[in-house]
C-alpha cells in the first residue's frame, strides 16, 4: 500500500510543478505582450545606429511646444513599412501622433490634402502643413523644420570673382551643400555685388565661398555695412596660391575688413604631416581636424573628424566692437609655409610656422542696437564644402552648424543622419569557390568524421 501511495504523491507533486511552471510562463508571456503593446521600445545594437533617429531629430521633436500630427497616405499594404519609421517619432514625444489614411476606403482624402502619389507623409504642427520629401528621417525631419520655421531663410552666395557656384554639380561646385541647406529649410541663391553693391534684404546669411579674384572696395563696403547692421556672413578664404594657371588673388580689401573685426588671414599654406590623415586617404595639403574648441558651432562635433584641403592659418583677437572665438586648429604635427609659388616644400625650413595653427573662427559684432548683433564665421579653406569633399566624415555637419549659428537657428545644430555603412563583403571568384568548398564540403565532412570517431570509441 505504501508504494502506490508514494508514486501517487510523486505524480501529484510533478503535476503541480508542471502546472505552476506553465502558469508562470503564460503570465510572463501575457505581461510581455501587454507591455509590448503599451510601450513601443526598441534597442539599436548596430555599430552606427542605423535604425535610430539622429540627435538632431530628437532635439527638434522633444522640443515641440505644440502637438504634431503625421498623416501618411497609402494603401493598407504600405502602412507596415511606414510604421517602422513613423513610430520612432511617436516614441520621442507624447506630442507626436500618426494617422494612417487608407486611400482605398477614402480615395478623396488625397485630393483634399493635395497628395499626388502613394506613400506620402504630411507633417502638421498647428495650422501649418509640410509634405515630407521622402519617407526617410531626413525627409520627415525636414518637414518638421519647415513647419517650425514660418519665415523664409535664404543663404546668398556672392559671385563674380571666381567663387564656387551653388548650382554647379562638378567636384568644385556647391550643389551638395545646396541640397543640405534645403533639407534644413533654407533657400539659396547667387548675388553679384559688382552689379549692385548692396546685400538684398531677403538674405539671412551671405556666403563668400572661395573667391579667386580681388573684391572691389564697393563690394567689401557692402559686406561691411551688412554685418555691422546686424547681418550674418560666412567667409571661406583659400590661401593666395601662385601656382598653375589659376592663381588666387591676395584679396587685400576683404582681408583688411576681417582684420578690423579681429581675424587676420595669413598668407601661408598649412601642410599636415599627421600619418593618420594618410590612412584616411588625405594628402599633406589636407589638414585633418579631430579636436574642437568650445563654441555652439562645434560643441556637437566631439569625436568627429573633418578635413580641409589647401588651408591657410588665421590670427584672431577681440576688437573694439567684436568678440572672436577660435573654433578649431590644425594638429601639432602640422606646419605652415609662406612659399606659395612652388610645390617644392622643405618641411625642415626654420621659417615654417609650427602647428597647431588656428584654422577657423566665429565672431559677433556689437551693433549698439538692442537684441541685434552681427555674426561672422571665417574658415581658411573653401574646398571642404565643395562637392568633392563635403561628404568626408563631419564636413557637412560643420558646414550646416555654421549656417545654423549664423542664422540664429541654434536649435538645429547637431549631427545629421549619417549615410548607412556599406558592410558588404567583396570576394574574388577564387575566394567564393574556396568558401563553397569549406562550408559545403570540408566542414560537414569534419563533423561526420568526428561523429564516427566518437561512435567507434564508445563501441
Amino acid at each position: 500500500m505504501k508504494l502506490p501511495l508514494l508514486l501517487k504523491a510523486r505524480q501529484t507533486k510533478y503535476a503541480a510543478y508542471v502546472t505552476l511552471y506553465m502558469a508562470v510562463v503564460l503570465a510572463v508571456i501575457t505581461v510581455a505582450n501587454v507591455l509590448g503593446d503599451r510601450y513601443n521600445k526598441t534597442y539599436d545594437s548596430t555599430a552606427n545606429k542605423r535604425y535610430s533617429l539622429s540627435d538632431q531629430t530628437a532635439k527638434i521633436v522633444k522640443g515641440l511646444k505644440a502637438p504634431a500630427t503625421i498623416y501618411y497616405y497609402d494603401r493598407p499594404t504600405g502602412f507596415k513599412q511606414a510604421q517602422d519609421t513613423l513610430d520612432q517619432y511617436v516614441n520621442l514625444s507624447p506630442k507626436v501622433r500618426v494617422e494612417y489614411v487608407d486611400l482605398e476606403k477614402n480615395p478623396l482624402a488625397a485630393r483634399e490634402a493635395g497628395v499626388k502619389s502613394l506613400g506620402t507623409a504630411i507633417v502638421q504642427i498647428g495650422t501649418r502643413k509640410e509634405e515630407a520629401k521622402s519617407l526617410t528621417e531626413e525627409g520627415i525631419t525636414g518637414a518638421f523644420i519647415r513647419d517650425l520655421k514660418s519665415n523664409t531663410r535664404t543663404v546668398c552666395f556672392v559671385t563674380g570673382s571666381g567663387e564656387h557656384q551653388v548650382d554647379e554639380t562638378g567636384g568644385d561646385g556647391l550643389s551638395r551643400f545646396k541640397s543640405l541647406l534645403e533639407k534644413d529649410g533654407y533657400e539659396s541663391k547667387s548675388i553679384d555685388l559688382l552689379m549692385k553693391a548692396e546685400i538684398p534684404s531677403d538674405c539671412t546669411v551671405v556666403a563668400v565661398a572661395g573667391p579667386k579674384g580681388d573684391y572691389q572696395q564697393p563690394e567689401v563696403d557692402a559686406i561691411k555695412k551688412y554685418v555691422e547692421d546686424g547681418g550674418r556672413a560666412l567667409f571661406l578664404l583659400n590661401p593666395p596660391l601662385k601656382m598653375g594657371r589659376e592663381e588666387i588673388a591676395d584679396n587685400e580689401a576683404l582681408s583688411k575688413l576681417l582684420e578690423a573685426w579681429g581675424v587676420t588671414p595669413d598668407k601661408d599654406l598649412i601642410l599636415d604631416l599627421n600619418p593618420i590623415g594618410q590612412l584616411a586617404g588625405l594628402g599633406y595639403q589636407d589638414a585633418l581636424v579631430t579636436r574642437y574648441d568650445s563654441h555652439q558651432i562645434v560643441n556637437e562635433m566631439k569625436g568627429t573628424a573633418t578635413a580641409f584641403p589647401y588651408s591657410r592659418s588665421l590670427e584672431i583677437k577681440n576688437a573694439d566692437k567684436t568678440t572672436v572665438d577660435k573654433l578649431f586648429e590644425s594638429s601639432a604635427s602640422s606646419l605652415a609655409t609662406e612659399k606659395l609659388d612652388t610645390p617644392r616644400i622643405n618641411a625642415n625650413d626654420p621659417k615654417n610656422k609650427k602647428g597647431p595653427l588656428t584654422m577657423a573662427a566665429a565672431g559677433t559684432y556689437r551693433t549698439g542696437k538692442e537684441n541685434t548683433q552681427g555674426r561672422f564665421v571665417v574658415v581658411g579653406s573653401s574646398d571642404w564644402v565643395a562637392n568633392g569633399f563635403i561628404p568626408f566624415n563631419g564636413n557637412r555637419d560643420l558646414a550646416m552648424n555654421a549656417i545654423n549659428w549664423l542664422a540664429s537657428d541654434e536649435e538645429l545644430i547637431s549631427i545629421r543622419p549619417k549615410d548607412r555603412d556599406d558592410r558588404r563583403i567583396t570576394m574574388t571568384r577564387a575566394q567564393l569557390n574556396w568558401l563553397g568548398i569549406t562550408s559545403l564540403g570540408i566542414l560537414p565532412l569534419a563533423v561526420v568524421l568526428a561523429g564516427v570517431t566518437v561512435w567507434w570509441r564508445r563501441r
